[in-house]
């Protein structure tokens, strides 16, 4: 069998996850979008945006080490699993006062501690290391289990949200509750079906080599979250609740667009980390630069088509910010190939440069967005403004990567 043809099934293997995950995330959001009101569903969108960028405190960054073992070195997998473990006993208490301090700062004046603080632990303590299942499985090529577990993990949250709906309980704190055992029952389906067998054991010396290494990629991870998710906290803070529920239900139909482009940057990872030169080649990087944004805005495209034919077809609810969803067509190609080119650098082995640029790239949409939000405050907009943020997000993040990308990979 050809290189070509491997890296084809492993693609569809991994795309067949996407495909699912995409079925039912859409179903998750429509019910779960006209169940909750605009208000509170912005809430439960930006915690929950927040917890994914809180998450990855958890072990320290050391899931991107699982990653790299279970790629290049799997029959030591159960060293560094007993390792992850220990280091997310560690984390928990800079967990827990970096919660503490999010809530502070965005949440305080909008919602309550306790649906908060469900959401944070749904997000970093059971689906985190679901996740983490997840990405060893990928590094171990068993991409057709890594696909059913997302399928199963994005299934049971689609269920909850039914199940929710069918008891009429419209109140945040109630649907925390069923958010936190969806995830709980996936960590433990991930736990008792998916997880390699092999026996744990402790070897700290070797920890201590790679946790700079982690710690880079942990605050990388951070930054890379909070620049992505930055957009739903200021609008939060800076708009209310009722705007930053509109434009959540916008950005989550954005984020679907997506989940097929992240199973071929992390096939594409998975070469680079055996063959980092891959993307040598001027004209090659383009030319995948140019397919992801195509493919993303031509999604976006048509679900904004379908939206103006039918506004009501992903609910009522939806239908307030349906008429705004063609407004935002650039952003999910520019999104995804800033995803893209952190991706890129995490693969080399570049981890601390990835650090440093994704902290830069936070920076400039801070700045760009709270200019848009202190301009614009309507959504029609302030929605068009973003398309300008996220060229210039775009621009400088290119420019960073390739410029990083001709200084020597780093084995790690």
């Amino acid at each position: 069998m050809t290189s070509q043809r491997k890296m084809l099934q492993d693609y569809f293997a991994a795309i067949s996850g996407s495909a699912g995950r995409l079925v039912f995330s859409l179903a998750y959001f429509v019910v779960l979008a006209n169940t909750l009101s605009i208000a509170e569903f912005g809430l439960f969108a930006t915690a929950s945006a927040a917890g994914i960028m809180l998450s990855r405190i958890l072990a320290l960054g050391f899931t991107a080490t699982l990653y790299r073992i279970a790629t290049v070195k799997p029959r030591l997998l159960g060293t560094y699993a007993a390792g992850f473990i220990l280091l997310a006993l560690v984390s928990l208490p800079l967990l827990g006062l970096a919660s503490a301090l999010m809530y502070l700062v965005f949440f305080a004046g909008d919602m309550t501690a306790l649906p908060f603080a469900l959401i944070i632990a749904a997000e970093a303590l059971l689906w985190r290391p679901t996740e983490t299942v997840v990405i060893v499985n990928n590094g171990l090529n068993r991409f057709a289990k890594a696909a059913m577990l997302v399928i199963i993990g994005v299934a049971l949250r689609a269920l909850a949200a039914g199940v929710f709906a069918f008891y009429a309980m419209t109140d945040l704190t109630s649907w925390s509750l069923f958010y936190l055992a969806a995830n709980g029952i996936s960590l433990v389906i991930a736990l008792v079906f998916f997880c390699p067998r092999q026996r744990l054991r402790l070897r700290p010396a070797l920890y201590w080599r790679r946790l700079s290494d982690a710690l880079y990629v942990a605050g990388a991870e951070i930054l890379f979250y909070l620049q992505m998710e930055l957009d739903k906290l200021l609008v939060l803070a800076l708009g209310g609740a009722q705007l930053a529920g509109i434009y959540a239900m916008i950005m989550r139909l954005v984020d679907l667009t997506a989940i097929p482009i992240r199973s071929f940057s992390m096939l594409l990872v998975q070469r680079m980390m055996r063959a980092p030169e891959l993307l040598s080649r001027m004209k090659l990087r383009l030319g995948i630069e140019g397919a992801i944004f195509a493919v993303s805005t031509l999604a976006l495209l048509m679900l904004s088509v379908l939206l103006l034919l039918y506004p009501t077809l992903l609910g009522k609810n939806v239908a307030e910010a349906a008429p705004l969803v063609i407004l935002a067509l650039a952003i999910p190609g520019l999104r995804n190939l800033t995803e893209y080119q952190a991706e890129l650098l995490f693969a080399r082995g570049q981890t601390l440069l990835r650090a440093i640029n994704l902290a830069l790239l936070a920076g400039v949409k801070a700045l760009l967005l709270s200019l848009a939000l202190m301009t614009f405050d309507a959504a029609r907009p302030l929605v068009l403004s973003l398309n300008g943020v996220f060229v210039v997000i775009y621009l400088v993040s290119a420019a960073l990567t390739y410029r990083a990308l001709r200084k020597p990979a780093k084995r790690v």
